[in-house]
């Protein structure tokens, strides 16, 4: 149990894919302009993670050393593959707009180093929940860079839901503040790098607080005891 509590909070927190590692950023700033593309994104993200760290673990014992990382690509890009003819299948709109980049799920480096570092060394059930836990991550700053560039850009939340969850999504939709022109900064790349950073000052500095508060106990303990 206790492997799997530190499996969750390095994945949410402590080893974040995308703001400790800074993996996986092409895509994540790329697509990020709404709540919807982020989350299609995010979810896809999640489930090659599952699939392929289960995938590697499983064949881990049979796949010589030497060749193990083309080994682990194939097996994610099966993963992509079946993703990719879902969403082609399903919500085909999203899959439009998100067009590169899921394909490009292949060339994530957050997907490769869980497969290397984590997966190929444990057994198939911790390596699901690793591949959960760092997806999980992945896909919550996804959809909080989302839900920011979304609000200062256009004044919105979850426009354009019924891209992934169907007809009846389009009453999620919500409207915060009329906007005539949409903020163009918050929408394209540079908005999302700048958003990237408040996200990340704000991770580092919640770490510094929470150490802070960790020292000051354990000094106060340390006089207490003496």
């Amino acid at each position: 149990m206790n492997e799997y509590k530190h499996l969750t909070k390095q994945g949410l927190w402590d080893n974040n894919p995308a703001l400790v590692q800074l993996l996986g950023l092409c895509p994540l700033l790329a697509v990020t302009a709404s709540v919807t593309n982020a989350l299609g994104l995010g979810l896809a993200t999640l489930f090659v993670l599952v699939g392929s760290n289960v995938t590697v673990s499983l064949v881990r014992d049979f796949v010589p050393s030497e060749i193990r990382i083309p080994v682990f690509v194939m097996v994610i890009a099966t993963f992509v593959t079946i993703i990719q003819l879902l969403m082609n299948a399903y919500v085909f709109q999203l899959y439009q707009s998100l067009g590169i980049f899921i394909p490009l799920i292949v060339t994530n480096c957050a997907i490769i180093g869980r497969a290397e570092a984590y997966a190929s060394k444990n057994p198939w059930q911790r390596a699901a929940f690793d591949g959960l836990a760092m997806g999980a991550g992945f896909a919550l700053v996804l959809v909080v860079l989302g839900a920011m560039r979304e609000i200062i850009g256009n004044g919105t939340l979850f426009n354009g839901a019924e891209l992934l969850l169907g007809d009846w999504a389009a009453q999620l939709r919500i409207e915060l503040f009329t906007v005539n022109y949409p903020l163009l900064l918050a929408i394209l790349p540079p908005g999302a790098f700048i958003g990237m950073g408040f996200i990340i000052a704000l991770k580092n500095k919640i770490d510094a607080v929470r150490s802070a508060r960790a020292e000051k106990k354990t000094v106060t303990r340390a006089r207490v005891t003496a």
